[in-house]
């Protein structure tokens, strides 16, 4: 057995003798293999450093391509030998433990870059001994008579001796000589190339200014031109070739032959197609990958006047359900097989699938009907998911989310095409998944407006651009203030004045809730010592008190007691000032950990109040074992007593509700009063309390002291 490298530096000697070993037999070199080895270190030291280095070195990875053909490894052999050992080898004993994946994408780019540098190196060399030859053989024509033998010997060890294939031939096209390098490029080991004319090596991928340059120069108008050029072999094969083609005149300068140097490009060519479709396609699937769909988008987006696309984005419902409980081995082969069915929806002309990651799919199709087109794919790719997949011997159905994007190109660009098309998506996931849905600009506008808000709110917090209006709460039986509602508005610089329902759901899913709620009770409850610093510590009616909103995140958060007690404590207001609001459905079948917090604000003497109540769908027994004493009856009990005579079933569903309140000691306080008859009604029924803009529309603290100076007046 052989022992691994103790070091980094035994590692990377390592890698130079594999890599000498394997490129050694086919370099054009005097060197023994000890001393090539030796020559190739410095290059693995380069091409470590290369592969873990902190941003990627593209032009040290071509360095070491180019140092190669300058330590005559110029064989296409050597090349793909060394791109072997490199793929197979440098992250191994060169990664040092670092992000096998990662590297091995580093490793990918490096390769590309090498070959880059290679084929760099290999064309200013070949391109040089073109220049060499072609001196030669104008020199060879301009000298004089003494020196023609002299000139033709030295022309002809050129001419068999290069590396390169060169041919030459007369203006007509007939070829009359051609070199042991390009009958080897053809693959042929006899001069049968000689009396072929030069037209029959047409191609169907020739550039189309080919023939066209090609004229020129036998017409005398050009004296050279260069391009690539395929050939077909004789054996039915391509050969790609970086394509020189000179005039040659004599001493009178009247054009009388052609001059053509090929290089073999083929292997390289290769090499260059497998790295492309390597960066460009995915490599689970097999599908294109991102960047490619994007370069197909953005041409589709730029197709011109009368031209359209239709994109159909795919997320697949309940995948890390599968990931999760089968393994992520089981989620690849899943996705493999969507990514099949997906390729057999996509088969016409103009139409693509795509992997964007994960289990998100793309698919494409252009041209000036997609306004149908794009439907039937839809139609055609939720089809394809409807039969099971089995994975493992277990039969998995597949169900997926389809977001639409359709319209006329040239109007928007790729990323705000896909931005639509993953909000479409996630619209669909929202309505319950396995379903397609359209691209609705406004309901577009309305999630990135929300996308705005929502990373707006931190610094919105910091800035103080919220700030508290006040709702005030009215006795029912003489129309005394008690108290008031405090509700908290966001001052946008862009939108104005938000209301909670804009910017409190956000605030939940992002966990600003906590921090907000901590200011709203501490800014309202300041405001309640206000009131009764400047009415006292009671009214004639009783204590002013501040009712606040407290939501289900809040509740669950273990300083809700403790930041309540610290405030109440900072700002010296007693317990009985502050009413804590808390909503029916938040409290459907809490639980004793839930009440618990709320049990303890309660014994300390703040007022909870159940808001919402009838909303939802709680048990009434289950009113004696909550903290509370307010129920807030919602609105919607009081919009059918608007008109006369009032709805008989929702009077008698109120006066059940406030006998039942009453019953187990708790205040009623009903919302949404508008008009004198709602509140008169209630009050018969025996409410307590009310608010509403019968009374007074939130507003401004000050609001209150008015509303409290006309009840004393009165």
């Amino acid at each position: 057995m052989i022992a691994e490298p103790d070091g980094p530096e035994d590692r990377l000697r390592r890698f130079a003798t594999i890599w000498s070993r394997a490129v050694f037999p086919v370099t054009s070199t005097s060197s023994t293999r000890p001393e090539f080895e030796e020559q190739l270190l410095p290059l693995a030291r380069r091409l470590s450093e290369v592969l873990r280095a902190r941003s990627f070195d593209a032009d040290g990875a071509r360095a070491v391509g180019a140092a190669l053909v300058d330590s005559h490894c110029t064989d296409p052999e050597a090349l793909a030998r060394t791109l072997d050992c490199v793929d197979a080898y440098l992250v191994l004993y060169c990664g040092e433990d670092g992000d096998a994946e990662g590297l091995r994408a580093r490793s990918a780019r490096l390769q590309h870059a090498m070959a880059a540098g290679f084929a760099a190196a290999l064309r200013a060399r070949t391109l040089a001994e073109q220049e060499a030859i072609a001196q030669a053989a104008l020199r060879a024509q301009g000298v004089v008579a003494e020196a023609l033998h002299d000139s033709e010997a030295r022309f002809r060890a050129v001419f068999e001796g290069a590396a390169i294939g060169i041919g030459i031939a007369d203006l007509d096209g007939n070829v009359l000589q051609v070199n042991g390098a390009l009958m080897r490029m053809f693959g042929i080991a006899d001069p049968t190339l000689r009396g072929r004319n030069v037209r029959e090596w047409s191609h169907p991928d020739d550039a189309p200014q080919t023939w066209r340059l090609y004229d020129e120069l036998v017409r005398g108008e050009r004296e050279a031109y260069h391009l690539e050029k395929a050939f077909y072999r004789p054996d039915g094969t391509v050969l790609w070739t970086n394509l020189t083609v000179s005039l040659l005149r004599d001493a009178d300068g009247t054009p009388q032959y052609q001059l053509a140097l090929m290089e073999d490009t083929t292997e390289r060519r290769l090499l260059n197609l497998r790295l492309r479709y390597e960066a460009t396609h995915d490599a689970l699937t097999g599908l294109p990958n991102r960047s490619f769909f994007f370069e197909r988008l953005e041409k589709a987006l730029n197709a011109g006047p009368g031209q359209r696309f239709g994109l159909c984005y795919l997320d697949l419902d309940g995948f890390k359900t599968v990931n999760d409980s089968l393994g992520h081995a089981a989620g690849d082969r899943l996705l493999v097989e969507v990514a099949d069915r997906l390729q057999s929806c996509a088969t016409a002309p103009g139409e693509m699938v795509a992997r964007l990651g994960g289990d998100e799919f793309v698919a494409l199709t252009t041209g000036p009907g997609t306004r149908d087109e794009v439907d039937e794919l839809a139609g055609r790719i939720m089809n394809a998911l409807l039969a099971p997949i089995s994975v493992d011997g277990r039969e998995l159905t597949v169900r997926g989310s389809i977001g639409i994007v359709e319209g006329p190109a040239g109007e928007r660009s790729p990323a705000e095409v896909l931005r639509s098309a993953d909000i479409t998506m996630y619209r669909a996931k929202s309505a319950g998944g396995n379903r397609y849905e359209l691209a609705d600009p406004e309901a577009d506008a309305r999630v990135i407006t929300r996308h705005g808000l929502t990373t707006a709110l931190p610094a919105a917090l910091e800035r103080g651009e919220f700030f508290i209006e006040y709702q005030p709460l009215v006795h029912l039986g003489d129309g005394s203030v008690r108290g008031a509602e405090a509700l908290v508005r966001w001052l946008h610089p862009q939108h104005g004045v938000l209301g909670p329902d804009r910017f409190i759901p956000l605030a939940e899913h992002t966990g600003l809730i906590v921090p907000l709620g901590r200011w709203v009770l501490e800014q309202s409850v300041r405001q309640a010592r206000a009131w009764r610093e400047r009415y006292g510590e009671t009214t004639a009616a009783g204590p002013l008190r501040i009712n606040v909103n407290l939501s289900p995140c809040q509740l669950t958060h273990p300083g809700l007691v403790q930041d309540t007690v610290d405030i109440l404590e900072r700002t010296g207001v007693a317990p009985d000032a502050l009413c804590l609001e808390v909503t029916e459905s938040a409290l459907i079948g809490a639980d004793d950990d839930l009440l618990k917090p709320l049990r303890r604000l309660a014994e300390m003497g703040v007022d909870i109040a159940l808001d919402d109540f009838g909303t939802g769908y709680s048990n009434l027994a289950n009113l004696r074992r909550l903290p509370v004493s307010v129920l807030k009856l919602d609105r919607s009990f009081t919009q059918s007593m608007q008109q006369f005579p009032a709805d008989p079933v929702d009077l008698k569903i109120v006066e059940g509700i406030v006998a039942l309140a009453h019953s187990l000691d708790l205040a009623v306080t009903v919302e949404g009063v508008e008009t004198g008859a709602q509140a008169e009604q209630l009050r018969i029924l025996g409410c307590d309390t009310a608010q509403g803009w019968y009374y007074a529309r939130p507003g401004p603290p000050e609001r209150l002291h008015e509303l409290a100076l006309v009840d004393a007046t009165a």
